[in-house]
């Protein structure tokens, strides 16, 4: 049996939306792969079904799901993109994760410069903030999936 996995909201903020994943019943045709050069003469569609819980969530208990709001990824993500978020995955650099920043979440590419640990913006209008012992941040979950609104 495959499941897909619908959205239940459990938490807003002025930046973020946050889902929890609930699980039903559904398959999806899956065409095979796509190609993104010349086009392939006479491929025809695969019959195969696709599991996107199994493709997209590694660790169930850790993820959840947020939609984008606000501009200070911009260049990585736009409004409405919904992302996949893992409190399990180890962070390392030049990941992006979802940080907890006084009271409040972001969302910060992740960056080791000179022995010091930065969460920056992908926008230039917003600060470069530095992660110290004096801080108040926690890096709350690692970005794994996103998938983009067009």
């Amino acid at each position: 049996m495959r499941y897909f996995c619908n959205m239940k909201k459990i938490h807003s903020t002025r930046d973020f939306d946050f889902y929890s994943p609930e699980f039903s019943e559904l398959e999806l045709s899956f065409a095979g792969d796509v190609n993104a050069g010349f086009p392939s003469p006479a491929e025809d569609f695969s019959r195969e079904k696709i599991d996107l819980n199994k493709l997209l969530i590694k660790h169930p208990e850790a993820t959840f799901y947020a939609k984008v709001k606000g501009s200070s990824m911009r260049g990585d993500f736009s409004e409405g993109d919904l992302l996949v978020i893992d409190r399990s995955v180890e962070y390392s650099d030049n990941r992006i994760a979802l940080c907890f920043i006084d009271g409040e979440f972001t969302l910060k590419r992740i960056r080791y410069i000179d022995g010091k640990c930065f969460l920056t913006p992908s926008n230039d209008d917003f600060p470069l903030l530095e992660v110290n012992p004096e801080s108040n941040s926690l890096i709350w979950g690692v970005v794994t999936y996103s998938i983009k609104k067009h």
